[in-house]
């Protein structure tokens, strides 16, 4: 009835209706949230500061009328099958573009590594500094999947080393790799959105340059669409479901002989099934990082014989 009900709100509600879910659970066999239990049907009227200051705490005449004939016409619908009962409340309105900056914070990575929001100041110059814009794309520095992958490429980037980022997102690993001293770097990603972020996150941490972007995944990389086919650190912050699609395809195949390959976004009940994927496909699992319910894991590609 989520449609039926819009289209009665819609006709008091001059600036839209939404309808979202109350719940998302992830298919295990594919890399999509899926919408589960009740959706949920709302919209906004203001209410003037004239009118809200005049009735305060209540409503203006005009307000309650209107809320009355949405009562009525949902009653109304109801009888074609019942519906749950209509909820209002007021909303204080704030300053969304700036409140939610407030959420957001430096954070510490490991031993060196400093996550800044871009409008603010370095607490601590003498780390080595990401500023981050956060945006749509995955990737701030607040998840544990990401703080797992920053602590791993602190203890394993090596000077000049080429690293590829498969599933960039914000594009936030390949530029710590940078900053930390690797030589160039590649990040990739299936969302334009990611693209898009990833390149402004690029210039911002001045690293653009050394950073090349684009769309695709591993199978673009191994037919050479872009500059680099492999790499000393490959790096996989996605889905276990993803992951273990991708080493299946070739996804340890672009970490150089002897190069390392960290994986997360991994539940930890998931993670047996991906640590098989690395068997299977040749791949040494060496090291594993958990942080609340999630898992890291650090793998080795065997150095080619003498």
């Amino acid at each position: 009835m989520a449609e039926a009900v819009s289209e009665v709100l819609a006709r008091f509600i001059p600036n839209g209706v939404a309808i979202e879910s109350t719940a998302v659970s992830a298919n295990a066999d594919d890399s999509e949230g899926h919408a589960v239990g009740p959706l949920r049907v709302y919209g906004f009227l203001r209410i003037d500061q004239a009118d809200d200051e005049e009735n305060s705490p209540g409503l203006s005449q005009q307000h309650e009328e209107t809320r009355e004939k949405i009562e009525e016409a949902l009653w109304y619908l109801g009888r074609i099958r019942p519906l749950p009962p209509l909820q209002f409340r007021i909303v204080q309105e704030n300053d969304w573009a700036e409140a939610w900056k407030q959420h957001y914070h430096p954070i510490l990575i490991g031993k060196k590594l400093v996550i800044v929001p871009a409008w603010l100041t370095n607490p601590t110059p003498e780390r080595v500094e990401i500023r981050m814009d956060p945006g749509m794309a995955f990737g701030t520095g607040t998840h544990p999947t990401t703080q797992l992958c920053l602590e791993y490429i602190e203890e394993y980037v090596k000077l000049g080393d080429q690293v590829i980022d498969i599933g960039c997102g914000s594009g936030i690993l390949s530029v710590a790799a940078l900053k930390l001293g690797a030589g160039s770097a590649l990040g990739v990603d299936i969302d334009p959105d990611s693209v898009r972020v990833s390149h402004e996150n690029a210039t911002l941490n001045n690293v653009r340059e050394r950073f090349e972007i684009g769309p695709g995944s591993v199978s673009e990389i191994r037919i050479g669409l872009y500059t680099l086919q492999s790499a000393q650190l490959v790096l996989a912050n996605i889905l276990a479901p993803v992951l273990i699609k991708l080493l299946d395809e070739g996804l340890g195949d672009i970490v150089m002989p002897g190069g390392s390959l960290v994986l997360s976004g991994i539940i930890a009940e998931q993670a047996p099934g991906v640590e098989e994927a690395l068997a299977r496909n040749g791949m040494e699992l060496t090291s594993r990082k958990h942080f609340q319910d999630w898992v890291a894991l650090l793998a080795m590609r065997a150095s080619s014989p003498l």
